[in-house]
């Protein structure tokens, strides 16, 4: 692994306290009215092929789970390939947003998540985002440069919530700490737990568009992995 790929050392510890610090003295407050924003986020590289479809079911039901509290608008992104990143325009509407996943093909390259964090910054300076979710397998950037940009999205009361498909150890590190600096959330999963997964979307989605108290009572309705996700992002 190359010095590109480590993880930020110890003594950038007190950097991240610094930013939590900060975190803790920022609301996070959305207006009467207004429905929640979700940035849904994919890894669309090779790699993801085999649970793509089944990431196409699952983001129906996160606008079901939020019909009850205001609704939400989604946005999907994507990367593939080698520098091939798309963001589609906001939705509202299950079947659109399932209709635009279809036409979407995987294709080998590198990943990408600094340009999701940073489409997910410039989309909350002009419309405020309430969470970001990112569904992805591995991490191949700088993460000094990712933790910067998490650091400011966390700044921002955007929570960045990671679900990791598989082992890849270099992505949980990262993943981790992208979520401990937009106090989220990360979960990994495997092929074998698509209902696991559906569960904590849905949760995500109700955090969004209801926030954390919401959040609090779907988590008591429906326990389990849920009810641990609830837990996690109330971390001071």
């Amino acid at each position: 692994m190359n010095d590109s790929k480590k993880l930020p050392s110890q003594s950038s510890s007190s950097d991240v306290q610094a930013f939590l610090k900060k975190l803790a003295q920022t609301p996070n407050v959305k207006p009467a009215g207004r429905k929640g924003r979700l940035i849904f986020a994919l890894d669309a590289t090779a790699s993801r092929e085999p649970t793509w479809q089944e990431a196409c079911r699952i983001q129906a039901d996160m606008f079901d789970a939020a019909a009850t509290l205001g609704g939400l608008e989604i946005q999907l992104c994507y990367y593939r390939g080698m520098a091939d990143f798309e963001a589609f325009p906001w939705l509202v509407r299950a079947e659109e947003l399932r209709r635009r996943m279809a036409l979407v093909q995987c294709v080998g390259g590198y990943t990408q998540i600094g340009k999701v964090l940073e489409h997910t910054l410039q989309e909350t300076r002009t419309g405020k985002v309430d969470a970001l979710v990112f569904v992805g397998d591995s991490m191949e950037e700088n993460v000094d440069f990712i933790c910067k940009i998490a650091g400011e999205l966390g700044l921002l009361g955007v929570k960045a919530f990671l679900f990791q498909e598989g082992f890849d150890p270099t992505a949980e590190l990262a993943f981790k700490q992208i979520a401990k600096l937009t106090q989220g959330a990360h979960c990994r999963f495997d092929a074998g737990s698509a209902r696991q997964l559906r569960d904590l979307l849905n949760a995500v989605a109700v955090y969004a568009a209801g926030g954390l108290k919401a959040l609090e009572n779907y988590s008591r309705t429906r326990g389990g992995v849920v009810l641990q996700l609830a837990h996690q992002i109330k971390k001071p």
